[in-house]
């Protein structure tokens, strides 16, 4: 059973076996990150534990069994009660509810763990896939994307109220 872990400094090698078996796939829908995101790995994976440990932003990825990365779940720029969402899935588990579930998963720590009320994730206008991921997550479209807001790509943003509902 894959399991959600906060991301540290032992997931390097697989978040970038993840990264690199799945960049093509990624690619088809969002913006490539390009063969400097490769050669600069460990630089750029280190900044990321130290965003973390300062609290700006927290990152998770999905765990399975033996130990491969399936998914990448991220909650950026923390302030204020409210956060932004990213998230990629492999494309050997895409289509089966992984992405939809562990969204889930991530909104009720977003609330839990670090103590959000407010989630907003952007996707382009072609990914249908996140956009059904999302509205199945709970989130509700709020207002259209900028290309700078997606890499190039206009969309629309989605929002996620994570207060309990009465």
């Amino acid at each position: 059973m894959p399991e959600l872990k906060q991301l540290d400094a032992d997931h390097a090698p697989a978040v970038l076996a993840f990264e690199a078996a799945n960049r093509a796939y990624f690619a088809a829908s969002v913006t490539d990150r390009g063969d400097e995101y490769f050669d600069q790995f460990t630089k750029r994976f280190s900044a990321l534990l130290a965003e973390q440990e300062a609290g700006i932003c927290a990152f998770y990825v999905l765990v399975d069994e033996d130990g491969s990365v399936l998914g990448r779940f991220n909650l950026y720029d923390l302030a204020d009660g409210a956060a932004e969402l990213g998230y990629r899935v492999a494309q050997d588990v895409a289509g089966r509810g992984v992405a939809t579930a562990t969204v889930r998963e991530v909104c009720r720590l977003a609330a839990e763990r670090h103590k959000l009320h407010t989630l907003r994730a952007a996707t382009a206008h072609e990914n249908t896939a996140s956009q059904r991921v999302l509205v199945k997550a709970g989130f509700v479209p709020v207002g259209p994307a900028k290309p700078s807001d997606l890499g190039g790509k206009t969309g629309t943003w989605y929002q996620r109220d994570l207060a309990p509902r009465h």
